[in-house]
């Protein structure tokens, strides 16, 4: 693993820590204290692998990359990007559970963004809204447009809805039905 560092038109690509920071104190701009050091050796120790950036001065930073390129020609044109050891999307196991066909009962929790009238005003404002229900259908995405369904029949038609993907939207397996 390389280490590719870049403060304003500076920059240099290293193998070491230790590389790193000499690099560092030839900037006379940055004060490299041991603080800074220990904080440094840390972030290349972990296996966090986005980019670091160190505040010098309000809106003055340098920036630490850890990269596998070997040469600076490698690291620009982006040869050696890290990929993760699950390179699947972070929401396809989310897809996954939601369209997964399991008929039977489903218990269903969506928060929404209801049109609501103030009294006294006849003005109109948005009102956070939670609404659980209890629905048979065949899979958590049928369950949330079922509910989504309901809901547009019973509230007015500016009220928002959130994605079935989202945070605001979940759900749990109750059982089979019983025919």
């Amino acid at each position: 693993m390389s280490l590719y560092l870049r403060y304003f038109d500076r920059e240099t690509l290293v193998s070491t820590v230790d590389e790193a920071i000499d690099f560092l104190r030839d900037i006379d701009e940055i004060d490299v204290d041991a603080e800074l050091e220990a904080d440094i050796r840390e972030y290349v120790a972990s296996n966090v692998y986005y980019p670091k950036r160190y505040k010098i001065q309000p809106r003055v930073y340098f920036i630490i990359i850890k990269t596998d390129a070997a040469t600076m020609q490698d690291f620009k044109e982006k040869k050696a990007l890290h990929t993760p050891d699950n390179p699947q999307p972070k929401n396809s196991s989310v897809m996954n559970r939601l369209t997964e066909v399991c008929p039977g009962w489903y218990e269903g929790c969506l928060d929404f963004k209801r049109v609501l009238m103030v009294p006294g005003t006849g003005k109109f404002q948005y009102r956070d809204t939670q609404f659980v229900a209890r629905v048979k259908a065949e899979s958590g995405l049928d369950c949330y447009e079922r509910i989504v369904e309901h809901l547009r029949e019973q509230v007015d038609d500016r009220s928002q809805f959130p994605s079935a993907k989202g945070k605001n939207f979940k759900f749990r397996y109750l059982g089979k039905a019983k025919m």
